[in-house]
């Protein structure tokens, strides 16, 4: 069977183990070889509970980042960071995240640091025969934390000047020999809904038009998992057809979470393009079985063919507690295999 066939993957990151939480609270303490050990043994606990899983596409977990977008403007000159989050107190959600003032040019001339989380992992890992992964934020979403000022306008100002770094952050990845890159878009997904998509589409097709054709290019559109709540109208509807002419070798769906409302869409996806399913509920604690995924993995089958289908976690799982995380991904690749059997 072509292994490209049921591929299972995940989306970027992966929980932290709780003792690099602690040691993220205390980094005055640690030396620069100290940090330096950390990351990789953070990166190899990620590593080696997917390899466990059974997955077919790794990644290193983001174990180095705290957010797969918050960590991206600490590179991003031009910023003043919030000093702290505008409502404290109540029910953890979107709304606690405030946004960055402006105050110069937005330019990172560093770049995004993708590029040596991707070396980290290729080390770690280049010699498992996994297919490794890398995800950067796309400019869109990238720019939802930021506040409009005179020199950048609204948030398509803001994401316009954003857009070269991701691009440029995109090549620098693929000369580096990053094989598989996703380019996350969930705020395209959130809010396509009252937006122009094809305003959307053009502006994910120039981020990544230095790495389409070069590596595999991914992308997630899912509807938020900020402390496990969604923020956007959930539907995909919207998005469609428009999204459809996304340059990218495959496109993320969030599916379980909504109980796989909308799965014909694959379909249509399928018919230019890999879809990656989401069959794990990130934002649930039901464990899900792997009679239960491979029921799942039968009704795609319905929609899309064996070979077009990819099947992963609805959203990345840092918002998950690890021992549940483990089990979700034991049970996923179980259940996918269960069905490869059949086949």
């Amino acid at each position: 069977m072509d292994a490209h066939t049921l591929r299972t993957s995940v989306i970027g990151s992966y929980p932290f183990p709780g003792w690099l939480e602690f040691a993220a609270r205390h980094l005055d303490q640690f030396g620069s070889a100290d940090l330096s050990e950390m990351q990789d043994d953070a990166a190899m606990v990620a590593i080696q509970d997917q390899i466990t899983a059974g997955l077919d596409v790794i990644t290193d977990g983001e174990q180095t980042r705290f957010d797969f977008n918050l960590s991206f403007y600490g590179f991003i000159e031009g910023i003043a960071l919030e000093p702290a989050s505008p409502r404290r107190f109540g029910p953890p959600a979107h709304d606690q995240r405030g946004k960055h003032e402006i105050v110069g040019e937005l330019r990172a001339p560093r770049g995004l640091v993708a590029v040596e989380e991707y070396l980290r992992l290729k080390r770690l890992a280049g010699h498992t025969g996994k297919r490794l992964k890398v995800s950067v934020p796309g400019p869109y979403t990238l720019s939802g934390r930021l506040a409009p000022n005179a020199q950048y306008k609204d948030r398509y100002a803001i994401t316009e000047a954003l857009l070269p770094i991701v691009r440029q952050e995109i090549a620098d990845l693929v000369a580096a020999g990053a094989e598989e890159i996703c380019v996350d878009e969930p705020s395209m997904s959130c809010y396509g809904f009252r937006e122009d998509t094809r305003r959307f589409v053009d502006i994910f097709n120039r981020t990544v038009e230095s790495g389409y054709g070069q590596a595999r290019i991914c992308t997630h559109l899912c509807f938020g998992n900020f402390k496990g709540h969604p923020v956007g109208y959930r539907k995909y509807a919207p998005l469609f057809p428009a999204f459809l002419e996304l340059h990218c070798d495959e496109v993320h769906v969030e599916m379980a979470n909504r109980e796989y409302a909308e799965l014909e869409i694959i379909g249509q996806i399928a018919q230019r393009t890999d879809v990656a399913v989401g069959v794990i509920d990130v934002k649930s604690y039901y464990i899900e079985t792997p009679q239960n995924i491979a029921d799942a993995v039968r009704a795609c089958l319905k929609h899309a063919p064996a070979n077009r289908l990819v099947f992963a976690p609805d959203c990345g799982l840092s918002q998950t507690a690890r021992w549940a995380a483990k089990q979700k991904l034991a049970n996923m690749v179980a259940g996918v295999e269960m069905v490869k059997k059949m086949l």
